[in-house]
């Protein structure tokens, strides 16, 4: 299998120099930069005066066929930094690209044909013969960032699809067809879930009203857990002082990813991207003893990133989003208790969603660029260590990433795998010696002494707005009766069947079932068709049959356009599947 991989790998590159030479071709004052093969094909980095569109593919694909046929070797040749610089003269990415080598760097490049070089380490196809049965397909254009920097130039990013044989390429295009259907983009705007407008700015959702009760509804299933396991809920603002992000270290480590500073009356202001530093000063307000530990501080709150265009993601990742956030402040002796107690909260949500498909993190410093993190290695070392005993002693299924920790501490994530392909954290269990140190916390140790408190960060919905994406592409939007915007519809035959139909609709809101009344003067057909749209689990159907006989008709889930059925009994079905969070 690995044998196979590294074939298509390779194919792939070398349908990347195809591309370049067929663009060339094509386009001659195009100046190409760098193209690597990826997961599902390859890609080409271009600097060109035409702005190519889906249209032009039809011609590049052919030209690249043309190539293929030709039987046109792939050749490798070395060469000095001096005869590279000469023979890329006119190219100011590929000059930049030889210039940061070596004086004595021995380049190497690939030939294809006579009339094609490209810089290239390798390895290639030995002839285009090998890439005939290639199956290949233009994704996409989009714009990229010469070396992925906002301070260079855009370029266009042409995008295919590679695979070495058609039937893989045939079922990866239809998994995009299905990603296409899942995502939550689409499901948001079909659902009337949340909406996005430049006028109001990039990455800035605003949430429709079925978004804000489907929110709600996750923010009171949460908070209600958390009451339950001893967690005490506040509220802090959205921004905070430069004074208070000097003092946590995110000025100085975290501003790139911070939106700037508001300055009035000679105080300056801040966005806040995290929630730490103000429960740090909620800590710090009061004087504790070891007996009031550990204590659990967990808001709802709202926090703010600037991300790069590039990067925004719907509300999957956006520049304003809201966290299920908590910090545990404990003793030493208690770190391993509350993060196995974290541990299992998160375990007993996926239950609750019918997540099964994890794996959890172990994310550590990068010990070759310390100069990201703060803190001595002494206490890095100490908390890494303690993660890894709880892992190992819980069971759980855990691999470690170097680099993916926090600016202040080692932590766990727990990694899903989206039904479109994107790798995403929800969960996250930090642990922290470091922001306690920064904060001067205390607490009153059994010696009457002062000591210093650990900190546990958690998020266990992760970001509300990363879950709720994730949930709606997971279930295509179909949620689970307890999570939709609304539970039930009622729809009304005729006029004459109004006054009925409001009862029913009544006795629902009575029972805080989430209940809608379509009494329009519409074709039954038309409002169940629009319901059916809005992926409404129950429609209640009311005419003159049900009138008479103080019943409903109902069309859902599980049912299939099931007549004279008694209220009641309905209603405590609904009951039972909120209740019990069926799927």
């Amino acid at each position: 299998m690995e044998k196979e991989n590294n074939m298509q790998s390779t194919q792939r590159h070398s349908m990347a120099h195809i591309l370049a030479k067929a663009l060339l071709q094509l386009y001659p004052n195009t100046k190409l930069t760098i193209g690597p093969d990826i997961e599902d094909g390859f890609y080409y980095d271009v600097d060109s005066d035409h702005t190519f569109t889906a249209e032009d593919f039809v011609a590049i694909e052919e030209k690249m066929k043309e190539i293929i046929a030709k039987n046109e070797d792939f050749v490798r040749k070395e060469i000095s930094k001096d005869e590279a610089l000469k023979l890329f003269k006119g190219n100011k990415y590929k000059t930049e690209i030889i210039n940061e080598l070596p004086a004595d760097a021995v380049i190497s490049l690939y030939y294809t044909g006579d009339d094609f070089f490209d810089l290239c380490r390798g390895p290639h196809v030995e002839n285009t013969k090998f890439l005939r049965g290639f199956a290949f397909k233009f994704n996409r254009v989009s714009g990229a960032y010469w070396r992925g920097s906002e301070k260079n130039k855009m370029l266009q990013r042409i995008y295919f699809y590679g695979f070495s044989d058609k039937k893989d390429l045939k079922a990866h295009l239809a998994l995009i067809e299905e990603a296409k259907q899942r995502d939550h983009r689409k499901l948001a705007k079909d659902l009337g879930i949340f909406m996005m407008s430049d006028v109001v700015g990039k990455g800035l959702p605003m949430w429709l009203p079925n978004g804000f009760t489907l929110r709600r509804t996750l923010q009171d299933y949460i908070t209600d857990k958390e009451i339950y396991l001893g967690y005490k809920h506040v509220c802090t603002p959205s921004i905070g002082s430069k004074e208070l992000y000097l003092t946590s270290g995110h000025w100085e480590h975290y501003q790139e990813d911070m939106f700037p500073a508001m300055i009035r009356e000679n105080e300056t202001y801040v966005l806040r991207p995290m929630n730490c530093p103000h429960h740090m000063m909620i800590y710090k307000n009061f004087m504790h003893s070891y007996k009031d530990l550990p204590l659990r501080i967990a808001e709802i709150a709202n926090d703010f990133r600037f991300e790069a265009s590039g990067n925004l993601t719907g509300i999957e990742r956006a520049r304003s989003f809201t966290q299920n956030d908590s910090h545990i402040f404990c003793r030493p002796d208690q770190i391993e208790e509350e993060i196995k107690g974290v541990i299992d909260l998160i375990l007993g949500v996926y239950k609750d969603f019918g997540f099964d498909k994890y794996v959890f993190r172990l994310s550590l410093r990068d010990v070759k660029n310390k100069e990201k993190y703060f803190g001595n290695d002494k206490l890095w070392e100490k908390s890494e260590s303690a993660l890894r005993k709880i892992l190992k002693e819980s069971g759980a299924d855990y691999y470690e990433a170097e680099g993916e920790a926090a600016f202040y501490g080692p932590k766990i994530d727990v990694q899903v795998k989206s039904a479109i392909g994107h790798d995403i954290t929800l969960s996250t269990v930090q642990l922290d010696y470091q922001l306690p140190e920064k904060f001067e916390l205390e607490y009153i140790d059994e010696n009457s002494e002062k000591a210093r408190p650990v900190v546990i960060h958690r998020a266990i919905l992760g970001s509300l707005d990363r879950f709720i994406a994730f949930v709606l592409e997971e279930t295509k939007g179909v949620l689970p009766l307890w999570l939709c915007p609304t539970q039930v519809k009622v729809l009304t035959l005729t006029e004459r069947n109004d006054a009925y139909a409001r009862k029913i609709y009544q006795s629902l809101k009575d029972k805080h079932i989430r209940v809608e009344l379509d009494d329009r003067n519409e074709k039954i057909g038309y409002k169940i068709r629009e319901a059916s749209a809005s992926k409404i689990p129950y429609l209640i159907i009311v005419g003159d049959e049900e009138e008479k006989n103080n019943t409903i008709s109902i069309r859902g889930r599980g049912f299939e356009n099931k007549s004279g059925l008694d209220f009641d009994e309905f209603v405590k079905r609904l009951e039972e599947e909120i209740a019990t969070k069926k799927r």
